[in-house]
């Protein structure tokens, strides 16, 4: 067997979520790091002699995270790389094969440190990017984040953590309320990093100033932020309604009801909505103790709330769950699914050429799950298995 042979990878037998739609049985081969081809019966591509057999099973593109904190008992919050590495091992053994790390409020340099040590990663081809929650954010919202340590969005701290990830910023969540909210909103749309509107207690028509200025997402809408009231409709129904707005989603079943994620849906549609975790370092693990930034956190079956005052402190969710519950609690589609969790979120991070969907040409990124149950089965990065390679069968000739 030569070198390029163990570089051919081909799946058959599976249905594969592909952009136009779902597909029976057609031929995914992979060359390298990269798709090489998409084919069916009908146009001469039936399966060879050494291809795997995945009928059964269900293939679709490696899945995009905007927004998680950690996993695996690591946070990116830790400013030690080999946390990083953890946290980014745990959420791609579970399908998220584009990860963007988010921190969490801090003391400003503390922060930018942290933000050198995952630039590096990012160099390397682990991470996608950085996110900065905090400490941007409104005092009457601040969930899961210190108090003391939360500042007001002055352009020039807020373009001191952008500097300190040299180049690798990809969002910055901040209230747009808050004194240099929306100059800091203007100068993020000028520098190219997505503003994200979250931890607000913004009103309606300032949240549409923000959308204006050029903010583009809603950092886990409906959470930390005012309810909708039928005479204040607050920022929920402002970046609903807004064309030019991603929404992320955190479907774990504790931050939303089923009936709000559905809502959601129907106002803004799959390619307006980006399923994330929002995970933290008990992703992957048990309940316990954990840290959140300089915060305790317990989890309890599953629900991560602060040490002190009880508040939700992120999830311990992981997207192949979220995969899963969109599709079985909340009836949404495969294309609709894979829309928010992996095409919707590539689009909105530049990187729609290269990933977030079945495509000749694009990275081998893949997920594969039973077509029964939609539990994950085997995770490819790169055209490298990660998890569940040697559960498939090799075709023999007939």
């Amino acid at each position: 067997m030569t070198t390029a042979d163990r570089d051919r990878i081909a799946l058959a037998g599976a249905r594969l979520v592909l952009p136009g739609g779902v597909v029976e049985g057609d031929r995914l081969a992979v060359e390298g790091s990269r798709i090489a081809a998409i084919t069916s019966g009908a146009s001469g591509g039936e399966t060879e002699p050494g291809d795997l057999d995945l009928t059964g099973h269900t293939v679709v593109p490696g899945f995009v995270d905007l927004h998680v904190h950690g996993g695996g008992g690591a946070s990116y919050a830790s400013g030690i790389a080999e946390e990083a590495l953890r946290a980014a091992r745990t959420h791609l053994e579970h399908g998220t094969t584009t990860t963007i790390a988010s921190t969490v409020t801090g003391e400003i340099d503390d922060v930018a440190r942290q933000a050198a040590v995952l630039s590096e990663l990012v160099e390397d081809g682990i991470l996608a990017g950085i996110h900065f929650e905090g400490p941007f954010i409104s005092r009457n919202r601040c969930g899961a984040h210190r108090p003391d340590l939360l500042r007001d969005p002055d352009p020039a701290l807020v373009r001191k953590l952008v500097d300190a990830a040299r180049g690798h910023a990809k969002m910055v969540t901040l209230a747009p309320e808050l004194p240099g909210g929306l100059d800091s909103v203007r100068m993020l749309a000028d520098l190219g990093v997505i503003a994200a509107v979250g931890h607000t207690d913004s009103d309606y028509a300032t949240t549409l100033e923000a959308v204006d200025a050029g903010a583009t997402v809603a950092t886990h809408l409906f959470n930390a932020m005012p309810a909708i009231a039928h005479r204040a409709p607050g920022p929920i129904v402002a970046l609903l309604e807004d064309e030019r707005v991603t929404v992320e989603l955190i479907n774990d079943g504790v931050h939303l009801h089923p009936s709000v994620l559905d809502l959601a849906y129907n106002t803004a549609g799959a390619d307006r909505v980006a399923l994330i975790t929002d995970a933290m370092g008990a992703a992957g693990m048990g309940d316990g103790l954990y840290p959140l930034g300089p915060l305790q956190v317990e989890v309890k079956d599953g629900v991560a709330r602060l040490v002190e005052g009880g508040a939700i402190a992120g999830s311990t969710l992981t997207l192949d769950v979220a995969f899963k519950r969109s599709i079985t609690v909340n009836g949404l589609t495969l294309n609709q699914t894979v829309e928010s969790l992996s095409a919707t979120p590539a689009r909105l991070l530049g990187l729609g050429d290269t990933i977030g969907s079945l495509e000749t040409g694009k990275l081998a990124d893949l997920v594969v799950v039973d077509s029964d149950t939609y539990d994950l089965v085997a995770v490819m990065r790169r055209g490298q298995w990660i998890l569940g390679g040697d559960k498939f069968a090799t075709m023999k000739p007939v």
